[in-house]
């Protein structure tokens, strides 16, 4: 059965978080995408810890399954006309490098487009290729400081808190990354051109801040931390902390999911008060005052089921057997290095007709450099000669 993206070929010189991440929804969908790396290190994720026994990162391990690896020093007179000839023959090209980089390498949209009108060619920049933050340098914490997220992140009397998982890598360029190149995919499918997609984590973390703009938006008024409705300061949408030192996520929006959660902590009285903003410090400490009568599990068993969007807390170990996640197989296995089957996340998109599937782990560096260049015509002799020189691995 044909994937999504069966027979879409996709040419990945990210690195990291962002740019995997994207091309892995892509391989995850059936795109054959061949990882291009520098001979000598690689992708740098290779090589960040935690380590698995072959010397590898687990990051590696879990971010580059279902590609292939090609390893080529792109700074030479060979490694760019080795990439030039795979350019006219792949869909997609996606990049992280900063701004200019590619075009200085003579790799840039406009001389790719010469050989592959149709090419796809997808940038994943911090801030992007225009405005005056563009050659600046930066990390997930950065981007999403630019962006507000960070701010709006945290309690009213407190600092900002770092969020658990990496928002601007994930979602503001992985996901908006793969989102604009299936688009772009379609478009092409009707114009028969491809175009060049400037994404910006940056802009994609602006972007996810559409809850949070309208008062400010409306009658220019900005919201300080804590404020809004869900920045977790309001009684109905916070986290409480119980008995054992755990805590419960309390998402009781709708009168009647406030007023079951009422019920259920017996606090009856409390459920026509949901929006009695003058006195949410004391209907607040009385949540958390009931919630501190029983552990996070006694809760966790109160409050399953019923119609109170109340839930446990759970740290990583305790997801990863969470019966919904296994139910929704986000938790699978593959062969590891050592050729036994080990724990990885699952796809989280699921096709009715044309599920995901895990064809191949991750790949050892240049593992594929022969079976790629030799569809190109490089021959054996040709191969030795350039892995003799370094240009390839």
């Amino acid at each position: 059965m044909a994937l999504p993206l069966t027979e879409t070929k996709v040419i990945d010189l990210t690195r990291l978080l962002p740019g995997p991440f994207c091309t892995l929804l892509l391989a995850d969908m059936g795109a054959e995408v061949i990882k291009v790396e520098e001979p000598k290190r690689g992708d740098y994720v290779r090589w960040m810890p935690p380590l698995m026994e072959n010397g590898e990162s687990v990051s590696h391990f879990l971010l580059n399954r279902n590609k292939k690896s090609v390893a080529i020093d792109l700074k030479t007179r060979e490694g760019k006309e080795m990439l030039m000839e795979m350019a006219q023959w792949t869909d997609v090209l996606v990049e992280s490098f900063r701004p200019g980089v590619m075009g200085r390498l003579g790799l840039s949209y406009e001389t790719l487009e010469e050989v592959n009108p149709g090419i796809v060619y997808c940038s994943i920049t911090g801030y992007g290729q225009t405005g005056p933050y563009r050659d600046w340098v930066g990390h997930d914490i950065n981007y999403i400081g630019y962006a507000g997220l960070l701010y709006g992140t945290g309690h009213s009397d407190g600092p900002p808190v770092v969020p658990g998982a990496q928002i601007a890598d994930c979602a503001g360029g992985g996901l908006m990354g793969a989102l604009s190149i299936l688009a772009a995919l379609i478009e092409r499918g009707r114009s028969g051109r491809g175009q060049h997609l400037d994404v910006s984590m940056t802009d994609g973390c602006v972007a996810l801040n559409v809850a949070n703009t309208g008062e400010l938006f409306t009658r220019g008024v900005a919201p300080r931390r804590g404020e809004l409705p869900l920045w977790g300061e309001q009684p109905y949408y916070s986290v409480y902390e119980t008995l054992d030192g755990q805590y419960m996520a309390v998402g009781a929006i709708e009168g009647k999911f406030w007023a079951r959660l009422c019920e259920l902590l017996g606090l009856p009285e409390l459920a026509e008060r949901q929006f009695d903003f003058q006195d949410y410090p004391r209907i607040k400490e009385e949540l958390r005052e009931k919630f501190k009568e029983k552990t996070r599990d006694d809760w966790a068993r109160i409050f399953e089921g019923e119609e109170a969007c109340v839930s446990p807390v759970k740290s990583l170990d305790e997801v990863m057997k969470d019966p919904q996640v296994e139910a929704r197989d986000m938790v699978t296995k593959m062969d590891g290095p050592d050729g036994k089957p080990t724990k990885t996340l699952g796809m989280p998109i699921k096709f009715s007709r044309t599920p995901s599937e895990i064809r191949s782990p991750a790949p050892s560096l240049g593992e594929h450099t022969d079976e790629i260049l030799g569809r190109f015509g490089c021959s054996e002799e040709e191969l030795a000669g350039l892995r003799e020189k370094g240009i390839i691995r």
